[in-house]
């Protein structure tokens, strides 16, 4: 079975094609700069053939059907036919609390999104246009959801519920949903995994860290805390989104700066976090040269994501009781080797030490604490797409058949 994977934005879209026979990535790509001139195609199959294409490409529908036209090309195609592909697997950020796992995708649900687009209106609509655009030129062919928030449908109330009028929840949904859910998940099961650990007994502090960051705990393989919010501005310092911060602070730059609603949502999901400490970037790697070079904003900014790193692993670590392990992953976690080493090395109160030598791994498996260490510090490379393919396979192959 091939499952061909979507994650869809505004103006671009990342996707994969897996063969779920041995669940390997048989082509993989992205297209950028959708409705806007020069858009970018890139093509690569798992035997190396590469495309980047430079040509103006007006929409998400058009864009589809030039990736499906490279997956079936006599010369750089992976499949003899487009009816190969036995499902789509959709990335969906936002499914509130009228979904705490993958569904099939029908119009009952396509009414769901639509309703949940407040919740994240630069996410959801992308999300459905991906959709739509893949039901048009693959018809017949199962389209599968798979939605950011569903793992964290299992936190407790008094984890997700913000100390707000009660009535806010009740009439508007206004609550912690935690983002990234997919990613937290497939990390967590494969710690666990490798620690020989059965998942209803792992619990674990996940450490989800790129350009967007969140934290969560599992306790008995579920979630049960998560650092990201009602959107996905709450929690860690991010690349440009700021995390934690005062709500007061809005009212007065509204009241001295003249300042508003669009203009504060705008610097703090875009001017904020690592780029607005530093001034240099939003990318952990140009902000830890600039360091190197004595830039004192950039070691600032380094300092305050350490920081509110240990708060959190802190905080779940109490809340859980029990931590069998901390896992590092995303853009980040999986590569920033100073950083990540700086942050377990002041695990001390938790009973950890850092293992340097293995700590100098970039994006691989590994168990960088000390083999005397109370709670196993781990690299655990994410891997979302193929969660995604896993639970399209799975609805998929349970579907009735359909008689002749």
């Amino acid at each position: 079975m091939f499952v061909f994977v979507l994650n869809c934005g505004s103006s671009s879209f990342k996707y994969q094609l897996l063969d779920m026979s041995n669940e390997h990535r048989v082509a993989t790509g992205l297209v950028e700069r959708i409705g806007i001139k020069d858009s970018i195609l890139a093509y690569e199959t798992a035997n190396g053939d590469k495309i980047k294409e430079v040509i103006d490409i007006a929409d998400h529908a058009v864009a589809i059907k030039m990736v499906l036209a490279k997956l079936v090309d006599t010369k750089i195609g992976v499949i003899k036919s487009l009816s190969d592909i036995a499902a789509v697997g959709h990335r969906v950020v936002h499914g509130a609390e009228k979904f705490s796992g993958s569904v099939l995708i029908c119009d009952r649900v396509m009414d769901a999104l639509r309703e949940n687009v407040p919740l994240a209106p630069l996410h959801n609509p992308a999300n459905i246009t991906g959709i739509e655009a893949m039901q048009s030129a693959l018809p017949g062919v199962p389209n599968v959801g798979v939605f950011d928030t569903a793992f964290h449908a299992t936190m407790p109330a008094e984890a997700y519920t913000y100390a707000l009028p009660y009535e806010w929840y009740e009439q508007h949904r206004v609550r912690r949903y935690g983002f990234h859910g997919t990613s937290h998940r497939f990390v967590s099961e494969r710690a666990a995994q490798i620690l020989g650990i059965p998942k209803v007994r792992f619990n674990c502090i996940t450490c989800h860290m790129g350009n967007g960051s969140s934290y969560t705990a599992v306790k008995g393989g579920k979630s049960y805390d998560t650092s990201m919010g009602m959107t996905p501005l709450e929690g860690m310092v991010m690349g440009t989104r700021c995390g934690d911060t005062d709500p007061g602070i809005f009212s007065f730059l509204a009241a001295n700066l003249q300042m508003s609603i669009a203009d504060i949502d705008t610097a703090l999901n875009k001017k904020s976090g690592l780029l607005g400490i530093s001034g240099v970037s939003s990318d952990m790697r140009d902000i830890e040269n600039a360091a190197k070079e004595g830039n004192k904003r950039a070691q600032l900014a380094i300092d305050v994501l350490r920081h509110r790193a240990l708060k959190y692993i802190g905080a779940y670590a109490v809340e859980l009781g029990r931590v069998d392990a901390i896992i590092f992953t995303g853009g980040i976690g999986e590569n920033a080797i100073h950083f990540r080493g700086s942050v377990v090395e002041r695990l001390t109160a938790l009973g950890i030490g850092l293992n340097e030598r293995a700590n100098d791994v970039r994006g691989k498996e590994a168990i960088i604490s000390t083999p005397d260490s109370q709670i196993k510090v781990m690299v655990v490379p994410t891997n979302e797409e193929l969660v995604i393919a896993r639970d399209t396979k799975e609805i998929v192959e349970n579907l009735p058949k359909k008689e002749d």
